[in-house]
């Protein structure tokens, strides 16, 4: 028999779930906020519940997708009271580490089976079953939902019991998607300014990997290796030349690089490899 699920928050990302999750063949309900979100998803077969407490009733497991913690324990305390002693609930909301290990240490010691499994999956993906999981919590848990969690996404990674290490994972992953997104912005402000095509801006990457810099001078920098190859004062200099490039146009990365930059430099840094810019996270 298929399993009976729901899903709490069906925005892009939880639709998509939803969506896979009933051509698997599983009984979903499902609640939003938005009660129009959610009732889009009875086309695909979801049963659509009023409230949350409604829709996790008799579910044998409940999926979080929701904004951030407060929503997370709004929701949690409309449904709890209906909740299967059995059922586990599994949030794949991105959340603050802190408040992240204070809810699951909680709620396990009062009875709810909690797991924290943020994602680092878009709509389309969730609808394929494509995609990450990350998971934290109880061993047991995890143990119980990872068959389903490897139906929902191409790989899932345990990161044992510490309760919010996923949670920290998921901001760590979306730092570097963030700010790598901050920096292309960046050099297409670079490129526009000085009337080169983004098309040949970007044909930089035809040719320049940026995942060896993430093995070479990243671990480097994960290891407190400064070793200059690159001085950060000579950085630095060509920093001014890109910002000095860009002209009035914004920038979202350069000017708080230049900052950070300035400051190592007066605190006697200026001599070491940039990737001094971590000095203070691995000292």
């Amino acid at each position: 028999m298929s399993a009976s699920i729901a899903f709490l928050g069906t925005g892009r990302l939880g639709a998509g779930f939803v969506e896979a999750a009933l051509g698997r063949g599983d009984r979903v309900t499902v609640w939003n906020r938005s009660a129009d979100k959610a009732q889009a998803l009875a086309a695909f077969g979801a049963t659509v519940a009023a409230t949350p407490a409604e829709a996790v009733r008799g579910a044998a497991r409940v999926h979080l997708v929701l904004k951030d913690d407060a929503s997370v324990e709004s929701v949690l305390a409309d449904f709890r009271g209906a909740l299967d002693p059995s059922c586990i609930v599994v949030d794949h909301t991105t959340t603050q580490p802190v408040l992240t290990a204070e809810r699951a240490t909680r709620l396990n010691a009062e009875g709810v089976r909690y797991l924290h499994c943020p994602v680092f999956i878009g709509p389309a993906m969730a609808r394929k079953g494509l995609g990450i999981i990350l998971a934290a919590g109880p061993q047991a848990l995890f143990d119980a939902v990872k068959p389903a969690l490897e139906q929902q996404a191409a790989r899932v990674e345990y990161f044992g019991e510490r309760p919010d290490k996923a949670a920290v994972i998921k901001l760590v992953g979306n730092a570097y998607l963030i700010g790598t997104g901050a920096v292309i912005a960046d050099i297409l402000t670079i490129a526009k300014s000085a009337n080169i095509s983004a098309d040949d801006a970007m044909h930089l990457f035809d040719f320049f990997n940026p995942a060896t810099i993430v093995q070479t001078r990243g671990k480097s920098m994960a290891t407190g290796d400064f070793t200059p190859s690159f001085e950060m004062v000579m950085a630095r200099k060509d920093v001014r030349l890109m910002i000095e490039t860009a002209g009035a146009r914004p920038l979202a990365a350069l000017p708080a690089i230049a900052a950070r930059m300035d400051a190592l430099i007066a605190a006697g840094h200026g001599g070491k490899d940039f990737g001094a810019l971590a000095v203070d996270a691995v000292r």
